[in-house]
């Protein structure tokens, strides 16, 4: 049993060593960089890809507010002309008190 444990602590430690030196080889190396260099790509693309996606929210936005702001504008006409229409109705109505007045 204890000749069975240290085997396989001995076979450990080998595979371990090979895995390193397997690990730390120039082809090895070369797949890291390759590797590197594909994520570095993609952070570029998704780089370009998010300002493009900012720009865009950003000119959202913009016509946004100039849509709001529109609409305040109508809605202050609106508003005038209804307070314009409650005064002629007012000074109708107070023209026929004087007249049934009279």
């Amino acid at each position: 049993m204890k000749l069975k444990g240290a085997g396989i602590f001995a076979l450990g430690t080998l595979f371990g060593m090979e895995g390193i030196r397997l690990l730390t080889s120039r082809d090895a190396k070369k797949v890291y960089a390759h590797c590197t260099a594909g994520v570095l790509r993609m952070r570029d693309c998704l780089l370009e890809q998010a300002t493009v996606l900012q720009e865009n929210c950003e000119d959202i936005y913009e016509e946004a507010k100039a849509i709001n702001e529109e609409r305040d504008r109508e809605e202050a006409v609106r508003y005038e002309k209804e307070e314009d229409t409650k005064a002629q109705k007012a000074e109708n109505t107070a023209d026929r008190k004087e007249e049934d007045i009279k």
